[in-house]
C-alpha cells in the first residue's frame, strides 16, 4: 500500500485522468454521456477531497484504487488502456513540476529580498573573513 505516500497526489491523478477520459471519448471507447459522468465525478472528488467532505484514508491501497473506488459505475472503464504504474509515472511528473514551480516562485521571493537587504546595506560595515580569519572590512551589501 503507497496510500500514505501517494495521497498528496491526488490533484494529480484526477488532472491525469481527466485527460485520459477525453482520450477514451474521442477513441470512440467512451460514449459522451459516460465521459461526462466521469468527469463530473472526478471534479466532484476533487472540490470533496479539498473541502474535507471526502477524506483519503489508509482503507485503500493508493490513491488510484481511492479514486476508482469514489467513481460512479462508469468511471469503471477509467483505467482502459492504461497501468497503474502509467498513472503513477504520470502523477509524479506532475506533482514534481507543481512543486519546482512552487520552489521557483519562492527562490526569487529571497532574491528579491535579498537584493533589499544588500540595497539597505551598502554603507554597513562588518569584518570580512578569510580561512576563519579576519580580514579586510566589507559592507553587509557585499557580503
Amino acid at each position: 500500500a503507497s496510500i500514505s505516500f501517494d495521497k498528496r497526489f491526488y490533484e494529480q491523478d484526477i488532472q491525469g485522468s481527466k485527460a485520459h477520459v477525453m482520450m477514451l471519448a474521442k477513441q470512440g471507447i467512451l460514449t459522451d454521456d459516460e465521459k461526462q459522468q466521469i468527469l463530473d465525478g472526478l471534479e466532484s472528488i476533487r472540490k470533496d477531497v479539498e473541502s474535507g467532505k471526502l477524506e483519503i484514508t489508509e482503507e485503500y491501497e493508493d490513491i488510484h484504487s481511492f479514486v476508482e473506488a469514489n467513481l460512479i459505475d462508469a468511471g469503471k472503464k477509467l483505467h482502459t488502456g492504461r497501468s497503474r504504474n502509467d498513472q503513477v509515472a504520470l502523477d509524479m511528473k506532475l506533482y514534481t513540476r507543481s512543486e519546482i514551480t512552487a520552489l521557483q516562485g519562492l527562490v526569487v521571493d529571497m532574491l528579491r529580498e535579498l537584493l533589499a537587504i544588500m540595497k539597505d546595506n551598502t554603507e554597513t560595515i562588518m569584518p570580512g573573513f578569510t580561512h576563519l580569519q579576519k580580514a579586510q572590512p566589507i559592507t553587509l551589501a557585499h557580503h
